[in-house]
Protein backbone atom coordinates (compact mmCIF):
# COMPACT_ATOMS: atom_id res chain seq x y z
CA UNK A 1 0.00 0.00 0.00
CA UNK A 2 1.06 3.36 -0.31
CA UNK A 3 0.24 6.52 1.16
CA UNK A 4 -0.31 9.54 -1.62
CA UNK A 5 -0.66 13.09 -0.15
CA UNK A 6 -1.61 16.09 -2.69
CA UNK A 7 -0.99 19.42 -2.28
CA UNK A 8 -1.03 22.63 -4.88
CA UNK A 9 -4.59 23.53 -5.07
CA UNK A 10 -5.95 26.81 -4.14
CA UNK A 11 -8.54 29.74 -5.78
CA UNK A 12 -7.23 31.17 -8.87
CA UNK A 13 -8.93 33.05 -12.32
CA UNK A 14 -9.90 31.70 -14.99
CA UNK A 15 -6.62 31.39 -17.26
CA UNK A 16 -4.56 30.96 -14.79
CA UNK A 17 -2.53 27.78 -14.01
CA UNK A 18 -1.51 25.51 -11.04
CA UNK A 19 0.84 22.99 -10.52
CA UNK A 20 -0.69 20.11 -8.30
CA UNK A 21 1.95 17.52 -6.37
CA UNK A 22 1.18 13.95 -5.16
CA UNK A 23 3.39 13.16 -2.91
CA UNK A 24 3.70 9.26 -2.11
CA UNK A 25 5.11 7.29 0.90
CA UNK A 26 5.47 3.83 2.10
CA UNK A 27 6.66 2.19 -1.16
CA UNK A 28 8.42 3.87 -4.37
CA UNK A 29 5.53 4.28 -6.69
CA UNK A 30 8.26 3.04 -9.59
CA UNK A 31 5.91 -0.21 -9.76
CA UNK A 32 2.50 1.85 -9.89
CA UNK A 33 0.87 3.53 -12.69
CA UNK A 34 -0.02 7.06 -11.12
CA UNK A 35 -2.81 9.04 -12.31
CA UNK A 36 -5.38 12.42 -10.85
CA UNK A 37 -8.95 12.10 -11.00
CA UNK A 38 -11.21 15.04 -10.16
CA UNK A 39 -14.79 15.22 -9.02
CA UNK A 40 -17.06 18.31 -9.14
CA UNK A 41 -19.77 19.11 -6.86
CA UNK A 42 -23.04 16.81 -7.58
CA UNK A 43 -20.52 15.09 -10.59
CA UNK A 44 -19.46 11.56 -10.74
CA UNK A 45 -15.93 11.20 -10.50
CA UNK A 46 -13.71 11.53 -13.61
CA UNK A 47 -10.53 10.38 -14.49
CA UNK A 48 -8.20 13.43 -15.62
CA UNK A 49 -4.77 11.74 -16.94
CA UNK A 50 -2.33 9.31 -16.18
CA UNK A 51 1.30 8.46 -16.56
CA UNK A 52 2.39 4.45 -16.79
CA UNK A 53 4.87 3.10 -14.65
CA UNK A 54 7.08 1.35 -17.12
CA UNK A 55 6.56 3.32 -19.89
CA UNK A 56 5.44 6.74 -18.53
CA UNK A 57 3.32 7.39 -21.56
CA UNK A 58 0.81 9.40 -20.18
CA UNK A 59 -3.18 9.55 -21.37
CA UNK A 60 -5.67 12.65 -20.95
CA UNK A 61 -9.50 12.92 -20.82
CA UNK A 62 -10.30 15.20 -23.87
CA UNK A 63 -11.22 17.95 -21.64
CA UNK A 64 -7.88 18.74 -20.33
CA UNK A 65 -5.71 17.56 -23.67
CA UNK A 66 -3.25 20.36 -24.80
CA UNK A 67 -4.05 21.89 -21.50
CA UNK A 68 -2.88 20.15 -18.63
CA UNK A 69 0.31 18.15 -17.92
CA UNK A 70 0.94 14.82 -15.76
CA UNK A 71 4.54 13.98 -15.06
CA UNK A 72 6.55 11.71 -12.41
CA UNK A 73 9.68 11.99 -10.37
CA UNK A 74 10.26 8.22 -9.10
CA UNK A 75 13.35 9.93 -7.41
CA UNK A 76 11.37 12.20 -5.15
CA UNK A 77 8.77 9.74 -5.18
CA UNK A 78 5.93 12.46 -6.80
CA UNK A 79 3.46 13.01 -9.17
CA UNK A 80 2.63 16.00 -10.82
CA UNK A 81 0.03 17.97 -12.43
CA UNK A 82 0.36 21.20 -14.16
CA UNK A 83 -2.49 22.82 -15.61
CA UNK A 84 -2.99 25.78 -17.96
CA UNK A 85 -6.00 27.76 -19.35
CA UNK A 86 -7.81 27.04 -16.21
CA UNK A 87 -11.61 27.36 -17.08
CA UNK A 88 -14.54 26.90 -14.63
CA UNK A 89 -15.16 23.82 -15.06
CA UNK A 90 -12.41 22.13 -14.05
CA UNK A 91 -12.94 23.43 -10.23
CA UNK A 92 -13.23 20.02 -8.68
CA UNK A 93 -11.83 18.06 -5.82
CA UNK A 94 -8.45 16.78 -7.05
CA UNK A 95 -7.68 13.24 -6.29
CA UNK A 96 -4.26 11.40 -7.04
CA UNK A 97 -4.44 7.76 -7.37
CA UNK A 98 -2.02 4.88 -7.37
CA UNK A 99 -2.37 1.28 -9.70
CA UNK A 100 0.06 -1.37 -9.14
CA UNK A 101 1.69 -2.37 -12.35
CA UNK A 102 -1.36 -0.66 -14.17
CA UNK A 103 -1.77 -0.27 -17.55
CA UNK A 104 -3.01 3.54 -17.00
CA UNK A 105 -7.01 2.69 -17.40
CA UNK A 106 -9.34 5.74 -17.00
CA UNK A 107 -11.29 3.18 -14.50
CA UNK A 108 -11.13 4.37 -11.29
CA UNK A 109 -11.86 0.95 -9.54
CA UNK A 110 -8.26 0.04 -11.18
CA UNK A 111 -6.87 2.16 -8.89
CA UNK A 112 -5.84 1.18 -5.23
CA UNK A 113 -4.66 3.96 -3.54
CA UNK A 114 -6.02 7.24 -3.24
CA UNK A 115 -4.82 10.40 -1.53
CA UNK A 116 -7.22 12.90 0.80
CA UNK A 117 -7.82 15.07 -2.59
CA UNK A 118 -6.72 19.30 -2.97
CA UNK A 119 -9.48 21.55 -3.93
CA UNK A 120 -8.78 23.50 -7.03
CA UNK A 121 -11.71 26.33 -7.72
CA UNK A 122 -11.22 28.46 -11.19
CA UNK A 123 -13.59 31.84 -11.16
CA UNK A 124 -14.56 33.40 -14.56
Amino acid sequence: QVQLVESGGGLVQAGDSLRLSCAASGRTISTYTMAWFRQAPGKEREFVASVHYFTSRTYYADSVKGRFTISRNNAKNTVYLQMNSLKPEDTAVYYCAADYIGSGSPDGYEYDDWGQGTQVSVSS
